[in-house]
C-alpha cells in the first residue's frame, strides 16, 4: 500500500543530547553519575505524572527543586544546565520539511505540557501536519492508543504509515499495529532508509 504519512519523534530523534558534558557536570555537582541523573529527571514518578498529563510541567519541577534543595533561580540554572548539551538536527528538520506536501507529516512524542511551545518558539512546528503530544492525549508510547490518536489526526490507516523513534519498544509497538517502523541510530542512515522507502 502506498504510503501517505511518515511520523517522527522528537527527544532522542529531532533533538538530541550530543554533548554530555553539561550534564556530566551537572551530576558530579550533586554527587550523582551521568546516568543517575537523566533518570532523577526522566523516570520518576513525577516525570511518568507529566508524561500522560496528570500533572503540569512545573509541579514535575518543583519536586525536583525540593529534592535538591534548589531556589527559583537555582531551578532556572539547573534546567539551563541540564539541557546545556541538547542539540537540535536542523539538517533533519529541512528533511521532513522537503518530504511535504507530498506526504502529510507529524510528530509522535512522549513529551511533557511546555512541549507545543517549545516547538512554536524554535519554530518547527510548522514542519509537521499534526502534533500528537502525550501529555496533551494522556497517553504514552508504546501504548497503542497513542499511534491510533496520530494516525486518525492525519486520515492514514496505520499500513499507510512510517514511524521513526529511537525506543525499540516504541518501534515494535507501532510495528503491531502495521505501521512501517524506522529505529533511528545515525540520521543520515535513516535519512538514505526513508528515501529508499519512499523512493524520493
Amino acid at each position: 500500500m502506498k504510503i501517505k504519512a511518515i511520523f517522527f519523534d522528537f527527544g532522542g530523534v529531532i533533538q538530541r543530547t550530543e554533548y554530555q558534558a553539561p550534564r556530566q557536570k551537572l551530576a558530579e555537582k550533586f554527587g550523582m553519575e551521568y546516568d543517575d541523573i537523566d533518570k532523577f529527571i526522566f523516570n520518576n514518578p513525577t516525570a511518568h505524572q507529566a508524561s500522560v498529563g496528570e500533572i503540569k510541567i512545573d509541579e514535575h519541577w518543583q519536586v525536583i527543586a525540593k529534592k535538591l534543595k534548589l531556589g527559583k533561580d537555582e531551578l532556572a540554572k539547573f534546567q539551563s544546565e541540564f539541557f546545556g548539551g541538547d542539540v537540535i538536527d536542523y539538517e533533519l528538520v529541512q528533511f521532513i520539511r522537503s518530504l511535504r506536501p507530498a506526504y502529510k507529516t507529524g510528530l509522535i512524542s512522549n513529551a511533557w505540557s511546555d512541549m507545543r511551545q517549545y516547538l512554536i518558539s524554535k519554530k518547527l512546528d510548522d514542519a509537521f501536519d499534526s502534533l500528537t503530544i502525550s501529555a496533551e492525549v494522556k497517553i504514552a508510547k508504546p501504548d497503542a492508543k497513542i499511534y491510533y490518536i496520530a494516525l486518525d489526526s492525519l486520515g492514514v490507516k496505520a499500513s499507510e504509515s512510517i514511524f521513526v523513534d529511537d525506543v525499540p519498544a516504541n518501534i515494535e509497538a507501532c510495528e503491531k499495529l502495521g505501521m512501517h517502523g524506522v529505529l533511528f541510530r545515525d540520521v543520515n542512515d535513516v535519512m538514505g532508509e526513508l528515501r529508499k522507502m519512499l523512493k524520493v
